[in-house]
């Protein structure tokens, strides 16, 4: 295993306020749907298409948790390229729509602060907010995410 970082991997000092990434895109169906929410959030409108019809989704749903995993997904694959993995230190996350099968989410980010470390000159700390999106532009999940990113080594 090694310690190297990719060369096409951001650091801290190569972040700026307003700097924007796009993910690639991810197709979710009704299996994957019930799969997640079987195992991690077994609520009959991310289970039973038809228990879900009657209920405030009126219709079977993603659970919120199995959107901010593809969130994950699409921004470690590239979406969010940063040095050193993508390390959350805090955040705020909403789901202002419901993730429906058949669904193809992107991802589309933003770095809204950059903040070097005081007490660590190895690091600091991006705020990135991500904007999960649909195949109709519907935002289905808000994420404000604090993340620690490594700075480039001075020499």
């Amino acid at each position: 295993m090694s310690d190297r970082i990719p060369a096409d991997r951001l650091h801290l000092d190569d972040l700026h306020v307003g700097q924007r990434f796009v993910s690639a895109s991810h197709t979710i169906d009704e299996t994957q749907i019930k799969a997640f929410a079987a195992q991690f959030d077994p609520q009959p409108f991310h289970t039973d298409a038809e228990a879900a019809a009657g209920t405030l989704f009126k219709g079977l749903a993603a659970s919120g948790w199995h959107t901010a995993a593809i969130t994950m997904r699409l921004n470690v694959e590239g979406g969010l390229p940063l040095a050193g993995g993508i390390i959350g230190a805090g955040g705020e996350i909403s789901w202002p729509a419901p993730t429906r099968p058949g669904d193809i989410l992107h991802v589309e980010s933003e770095v809204v602060d950059v903040t070097p470390s005081r007490s660590k000159p190895d690091r600091g700390i991006a705020t990135i907010v991500s904007r999960t999106i649909n195949q109709r532009g519907e935002v289905v999940q808000n994420l404000t995410a604090k993340l620690v990113v490594p700075r480039r080594a001075v020499t």
